[in-house]
């Protein structure tokens, strides 16, 4: 998979149309704004039942729990607009989410003081990880709707992770399991040459200069 990042950071970066400039800060560098909806992701999308589906929160926890969704989707609801950045250089301004924030989940778990960092477990065979601290800002959401209705299967239904201040690989489509931990891991693109921060106002998108983006891997997407 390391040959993914070697042809991401070869890519020539996309001509941006002037952008009126009270939006300009908001765009970050290297990146383009679309108004669709592109899709990447590394494996098949799964199929699910939800009477069956759960999501494992453990690790550093006093006690594993397994949630339902009907039983996220009881805890306070929260609508969030955010702009979102992607790696492969696209950037999409005012998404609009509805799910339950990571912070009020955390109220419904015992994490033990030690935990420090998240690995994100999702299908298939993914995980990326993050700071805990990164999911605590407000905007941070498990989300089940994407602008007024449920997620495409696609678009990581029935659960993702959207953590807007990074860049999209760390929002996690089909979200199976929240681990804590008390040191860092890296994840799945993390270890096959991405950045372990992720940063998009950084352009944190790998972990050395000697990677290059492919010039027409931006645009490997599929609209939607």
């Amino acid at each position: 998979m390391s040959d993914k990042a070697d042809r991401l950071k070869k890519a020539r970066v996309p001509q941006q149309p002037q952008l009126a400039k009270e939006l300009q800060h908001r765009l970050p560098p290297g990146q383009t704004l679309t108004d669709s909806f592109p899709i990447l992701h590394y494996g098949e999308v799964p199929e699910y039942d939800l009477s069956s589906w759960n999501l494992r929160v453990f690790g550093e926890v006093e006690e594993e729990r397994l949630f339902t969704m009907e039983q996220l989707q009881s805890l306070p609801v929260t609508n969030t607009v955010s702009d979102i950045h992607c790696v492969t250089r696209w950037s999409k301004f005012d998404t609009a989410w509805e799910g339950v924030r990571f912070a009020d989940l955390m109220q419904q778990i015992k994490v033990k003081p030690e935990a420090q960092y998240v690995m994100l477990h999702a299908d298939p065979d993914y995980e990326t990880n993050l700071p805990l601290e990164a999911l605590l800002a407000d905007d941070v959401l498990l989300a089940w709707n994407y602008e007024g209705k449920p997620l495409t299967t696609k678009h990581g239904w029935p659960l993702r992770m959207v953590v807007p201040q990074l860049y999209f690989w760390k929002s996690a489509k089909w979200l199976r399991g929240i681990e804590f931990m008390n040191t860092d891991r890296r994840g799945f693109w993390e270890d096959h040459g991405f950045h372990n921060i992720a940063d998009p106002f950084k352009e944190q998108r790998f972990s050395s200069d000697e990677y290059e983006m492919p010039e027409d891997e931006w645009k490997y997407c599929e609209a939607d």
